[in-house]
């Protein structure tokens, strides 16, 4: 596999976060979090449930505020700046949980992502037929494109929620994928997925980096799909990062080790390896 992060300097890093704190209560979900992700690269986040994957990615994205750290995106401060900001900054994201409408077709879901270019104005519902209809069509265009990127003609009319999982997963990535971003934050894309479908999404996934231009943050549990795709990761436990670098040889640090099966069987498993 190529290794894109190191084609890149540090001049085109998409994301800086520095010293990133976040507490709820008493417990300290995230200790000095300091990560980055380069241009043109797929970047994983992983660890054990609990870990602060999903609230590093909230920090992010502008939905908690750190207590501390700060964020940089495309070279700009973005501490404290609300998410449907960070979004017109060229971000998309996939959640944990399907987010889609159900009752509405695999389409009209899709082109609910093109909201972030959507400009209503008073001026052209004026002149619908002149400029409204034009900028509609525009949309469906990316829509149909993306459509098609993705696969999923043979199902664009379908209701979403009588497909199978796999397909509204896809769905979900054709979604962000619509609004045209510069950088992509998935949260765990192949959940309740099979084989097959996991090599779906991750082809996908690699060719929304290659022939899209998107760089990629994924969090995944899949570790098979984050060695195999991921040009870098970082490993967090207790909100604290206790490994990073290229995949392999940070997923089999003891400590990662140890972090996913507990210190008796991580001694297990490392005498075994020895």
């Amino acid at each position: 596999m190529t290794d894109h992060s190191a084609q890149h300097g540090s001049e085109a890093r998409v994301l800086s976060c520095r010293g990133i704190e976040r507490s709820f209560g008493g417990l300290k979900a995230l200790k000095g979090v300091s990560l980055h992700v380069n241009s043109g690269e797929i970047f994983g986040l992983v660890g054990p449930n609990g870990s602060g994957k999903t609230t590093m990615v909230n920090v992010m994205t502008g939905f908690y505020p750190p207590d501390a750290g700060q964020i940089e995106l495309f070279g700009e401060d973005v501490t404290r700046v609300s998410p449907h900001r960070i979004a017109e900054r060229g971000v998309a994201r996939t959640f944990q949980n399907l987010a889609l409408f159900k009752g509405m077709s695999v389409l009209d879901n899709i082109l609910l992502g093109r909201h972030v270019h959507m400009r209503p104005s008073a001026l052209a519902s004026l002149f619908y037929w002149v400029w409204a209809q034009r900028e509609e069509l525009a949309h469906r265009r990316v829509a149909e494109e993306i459509i098609e990127f993705m696969q999923l003609e043979d199902i664009r009319d379908e209701p979403v929620d009588v497909i199978p999982i796999g397909l509204q997963k896809r769905v979900e990535l054709a979604r962000a994928l619509v609004s045209e971003p510069r950088f992509l934050i998935l949260d765990e894309p192949m959940a309740g997925m099979n084989q097959e479908e996991k090599e779906y999404i991750a082809r996908f996934i690699l060719d929304a980096r290659d022939e899209r231009n998107v760089s990629i943050l994924i969090i995944e549990h899949h570790m098979d799909v984050v060695t195999a795709i991921c040009d870098r990761v970082v490993v967090l436990s207790y909100g604290e990062i206790i490994a990073q670098g290229e995949p392999r040889k940070a997923i089999a640090d003891p400590a990662v080790v140890k972090a996913y099966l507990g210190e008796r069987a991580a001694q297990r498993h490392i005498g075994v390896a020895a």
